[in-house]
């Protein structure tokens, strides 16, 4: 303690100087730090001020102003600070910048504050250009707040909720029906769950009257339904379908994905077609760019023309499946029970990507060898060039192919980083299937069901997951909208199925999980409803397989 004080006693003016601002700061104390202000400039030749000092009166001035006591006091200080900052000829950063719009906007000068963002340039970030965005919405300003966003994006920003629910309310506000559809689905995109604010706003456009009267009277349902595939599902963006009554419940979603509020069954979403092809290029050139020791093109014509692929196997994964023990080696016993796993449910051989040395090892061994020869000449095993990241080519395959792709990897490796993560995990949560062994025996877990976003039918409705933290999916709340007149239909028939049927929902659910099929896109069905269970705590042997076992 008496070591502190001392060091304190020791500082220069300007060491004290800049502890007491500090501590304004975290305080949040701005009638100490006017007088610190004050203190300074009465006194240049001691203190010096400097873009750092500057930017802390601004930080403190910003956090003050949200305080009816303090609003007025902070604003004018904050404009005579940075008044006196281009004075002493000092530029400002972005910092600076971000916090002198924030206090313009708490003036309701939205204009001022977004000269002020774009002063900085590229330099600009989200915080930056949020306070004219917040502001223009505020005022009911909606034009304005389009422009924001609109050179937000021109300079590569996301926009996140807060920013796209206040440009939603702003819509809804001023019954701006397009704009209102493009925010739902701006919001799809960015989100995964809302928060009770955002859904608060969408309920309101949907509780409006001007919600009863938009939307197309006669439309092509083929068309629709042909643009939902082309998306990858869960929307079609072609407008408002059909005019009446809107209502919004709150739902939950049973296992198997259907509403049980209305009967809506949601789908695992997954990235459009366009997307899916870039995704390919831009997989097929990084590869091209790091795989300097092989030829990636050779690969990319061979799966052109082998391309009867429901599935996708990264074999060294499932081979080295918890074979960290003494006696541990790859198990092609656990390679075999997947390949023959996914085939009994597609009727499809998967295709099997493994390393060529590790081929080259396996074959060496009298008792794999006519099944991997086998493999190789029916096209279902590719052995990856010497020298070459196997991960690459199962990647690029699932990819191209629009097929599952079986491995444990959670893919967070540099390679993948490369990819995009927002898009990345998109595209793993439609694809991806893990695994697990329990005795011995296979267990796949296979994508969601239905996918935690929001989702648009071609029957006109509309589900909203809300955000929190749930133990179970099953558990989440949702919002489930539907036109009135449909509802009360689907209701009526919901209810005299349940009624002939008298089976419980948890009987319901066991059924589907029994008989449930997932399609992909090159039209196998696999089983929907496998799950973990458990680690394996027993090893079954490692048997020799046999030709004959493939078959069977």
């Amino acid at each position: 303690m008496d070591k502190a004080k001392n060091k304190k006693k020791n500082l220069t003016p300007e060491g004290q100087f800049r502890l007491s601002l500090d501590n304004c700061s975290k305080t949040k104390d701005l009638s100490t730090a006017i007088s610190l202000y004050e203190s300074a400039i009465s006194e240049p030749s001691i203190i010096r001020l400097s873009n750092n000092h500057f930017n802390s009166f601004l930080y403190i001035c910003s956090n003050s102003f949200s305080d009816p006591s303090t609003k007025n006091d902070a604003i004018q200080f904050g404009f005579r600070v940075f008044e006196h900052m281009g004075s002493c000829n000092i530029t400002p950063n972005e910092a600076t910048v971000t916090a002198v719009a924030r206090l313009a906007a708490a003036t309701d000068d939205g204009d001022r504050a977004f000269e002020l963002a774009k002063g900085v340039g590229n330099c600009g970030k989200l915080r930056t250009y949020g306070p004219a965005l917040f502001c223009f919405c505020k005022m009911g300003e909606a034009d304005k707040a389009y422009q924001v966003e609109e050179h937000m994006r021109s300079l590569g920003l996301q926009l996140e909720e807060a920013e796209l629910a206040g440009l939603l309310k702003v819509s809804v506000e001023k019954e701006r029906e397009e704009k209102v559809y493009q925010y739902l689905h701006k919001l799809r995109m960015s989100i995964r769950s809302v928060s009770d604010t955002t859904a608060e706003i969408i309920q309101s456009w949907f509780g409006g009257e001007m919600a009863t009267k938009v939307g197309l009277s006669n439309w092509d349902m083929g068309q629709v339904k042909e643009t939902i595939l082309q998306n990858g599902g869960g929307w079609h963006g072609l407008g408002w379908l059909g005019k009446g009554k809107w209502l919004a419940q709150r739902s939950q979603i049973a296992p198997d994905g259907r509403c049980l509020t209305c009967g809506e069954q949601l789908v695992c979403v997954d990235i459009d077609r366009a997307e899916t092809e870039r995704f390919a290029e831009s997989v097929a050139s990084l590869a091209m760019e790091r795989e300097v020791h092989s030829n990636f093109k050779e690969f990319q014509d061979w799966l052109e023309k082998h391309s009867d692929y429901d599935a996708v196997v990264d074999a060294a994964n499932v081979g080295l499946f918890q074979q960290n023990f003494a006696e541990g080696g790859f198990s092609i016993a656990q390679l075999v029970a997947v390949v023959k796993e996914l085939h009994s449910r597609s009727n499809k051989w998967p295709l099997v990507i493994l390393h060529k040395k590790r081929v080259r090892t396996l074959l060496e061994n009298a008792g794999y060898r006519e099944l991997l020869e086998e493999w190789i000449n029916e096209k279902i095993l590719y052995g990856t060039p010497f020298g070459s990241n196997d991960d690459w080519y199962w990647l690029y395959a699932a990819v191209k192919r629009k097929c599952l792709l079986v491995t444990n990897d959670e893919m967070r490796d540099h390679i993948f980083e490369l990819l995009g993560s927002s898009f990345f995990a998109r595209w793993k949560e439609r694809h991806q299937v893990k695994y697990t062994f329990v005795k011995g025996e296979i267990k796949l877990l296979m994508p969601p069901t239905y996918s935690v976003v929001i989702q648009e039918s071609e029957n006109e409705s509309w589900h909203v997951p809300l955000a929190g933290e749930v133990v179970e999916e099953s558990s989440r709340t949702w919002l489930c909208i539907t036109r009135q007149a449909s509802c009360e239909s689907d209701n009526k028939q919901h209810a005299s199925v349940v009624e002939a049927s008298q089976v419980s929902e948890l009987d319901q659910i066991a059924a589907s999980c029994h008989s449930g099929s997932f399609t992909s896109q090159n039209g196998g069905s696999l089983n929907k409803c496998s799950g973990l269970a458990g680690k394996r705590k027993e090893r079954s042997p490692s048997p020799t397989p046999s030709h004959s076992s493939l078959q069977s």
